[in-house]
């Protein structure tokens, strides 16, 4: 009976530590494919886009709530164009034993574009930004089939840079507001750009 229990715990031990595996697996393949089909930073530059250590505990199960009847409004971009957007929903979890709570939008421009109808924008700033990360922010994709029975699966290990991040004054990139703010330093994802940024004037 004894080693009978011990089995037990040695298979689920394994069990775990499979699991775990693949998920690395799968964030290192996700940013292998990041890096291969990245739009501004191309072939020998490659080598200076860096990230943070993959670490699961930056995955959270968080609750999504809908905004009812949503107001568009002008979101702050880092160039002359604004941006429009509408909240379209909020996000509540815990990360670290603290109580987050983030705004998802909806861009106008792209929900008139058949590939993008469905797509949801999470920008925000942490206690990286300037340090680790890059100043302005980073950002998280999300579609509407992320959502399930009120639920998302947010993976801090997928935040990206705005495109801003590697050519200054070229991009309009969105400044994630002020209330997508988190408390707390989320080593996760794609670090400061290592080159030096280059003038896209």
């Amino acid at each position: 009976m004894k080693n009978f229990f011990l089995l037990i715990l040695l298979l689920s031990g394994l069990s775990v530590f499979s699991q775990s595996l693949d998920y690395t697996d799968s964030l290192n393949q996700y940013r292998e494919q990041y890096v291969d089909d990245h739009e501004v930073v191309k072939d020998e530059d490659h080598q200076w886009l860096q990230f943070y250590p993959i670490d699961s505990n930056f995955r959270v199960h968080a609750r999504f709530e809908y905004i009812r009847q949503p107001q568009w409004f002008t979101m702050e971009t880092s160039g002359m164009q604004k941006q429009i957007y509408r909240t379209y929903g909020k996000l509540t979890f815990r990360l670290h034993d603290t109580l987050v709570k983030l705004n998802v939008y909806q861009s106008q421009r792209l929900m008139e574009l058949d590939e993008y109808r469905d797509y949801l924008f999470l920008p925000f700033t942490d206690h990286t930004n300037g340090e680790g990360s890059y100043e302005i922010g980073r950002y998280i994709d999300l579609r509407f089939t992320d959502i399930h029975n009120g639920e998302v699966v947010l993976d801090f290990n997928k935040a990206y840079n705005p495109y801003c991040a590697y050519i200054e004054g070229r991009f309009n990139c969105p400044i994630p507001p002020s209330e997508n703010f988190i408390p707390m330093a989320i080593t996760a994802g794609e670090k400061k750009f290592s080159k030096p940024i280059a003038s896209g004037n």
